[in-house]
């Protein structure tokens, strides 16, 4: 059984100016789990999966910058239309690259990127933009920005990416067309990738954390 979880006070990186914490973790860590949170969420919300990541993984909970309530907070701004998810596409833009500042000023480690609804979409946006600062993403509930067509990297800099993809069939907020339409943006772009639809909402599941694990311990090279 494991240990109850153990995480740190918030910290600050200093180059992104992100605010995080870390699962104390008395290991010396061999590869590193970077989890992002949800719109009107914050750090603490996955919390349950970092604890069933295995002790060689450091695992770091991110803030996202745009404080939408009291403990809540958000990557960018969206509105849910008839016509799809709208967003503001420059508050996207900016997590994005405060991201990227934000992994590549960290002591090397090989390193995935995941996250829940909108952690997702921006795990998916840093691992596909600048694929040399992760070996891999995760996408729980989210979907891949159509507006980060421009910037993503060439086939060649994406040929050593790993990407999870896992949806809900009964998601009422982001509808599994969504996962549906990233596999197939993957399979275009040739990025090594599997696919988990599940019978569930807009959520997080133990069968879904469950797969996630057995994905990323070859990825980072953990038993």
């Amino acid at each position: 059984m494991n240990a109850p979880l153990a995480i740190s006070d918030l910290q600050q990186e200093p180059q992104s100016g992100l605010l995080y914490r870390r699962v104390i973790n008395p290991v010396t860590p061999r590869a590193r789990l970077v989890l992002l949170h949800g719109v009107g969420g914050n750090e603490t919300n996955l919390a349950g999966l970092a604890s069933l990541v295995p002790e060689e993984v450091e695992v770091l909970l991110v803030r996202s910058r745009l404080q939408i309530a009291v403990e809540g907070f958000a990557w960018f701004q969206v509105n849910f239309t008839n016509d799809g998810p709208i967003i503001v596409e420059e508050q996207a833009e900016a997590s994005r690259q405060k991201l990227v500042q934000f992994v590549t000023a960290l002591p090397s480690l090989p390193t995935v990127i995941a996250g829940f609804s909108q952690g997702g979409i921006l795990s998916a946006s840093v691992g596909l933009s600048a694929p040399h600062c992760v070996a891999g993403f995760g996408v729980l509930s989210g979907r891949i920005l159509p507006e980060l067509a421009p910037r993503v990297a060439s086939t060649q800099a994406l040929s050593s990416l790993s990407a999870f993809i896992a949806h809900g069939h009964d998601d009422n907020k982001l509808p599994v067309s969504w996962a549906q339409k990233a596999d197939a943006w993957l399979t275009r772009l040739n990025v090594k990738h599997e696919t988990h639809l599940y019978d569930m909402g807009h959520e997080i599941t133990s069968e879904e954390v469950g797969d996630f694990i057995q994905w990323l311990k070859p990825l980072l090279n953990i038993a």
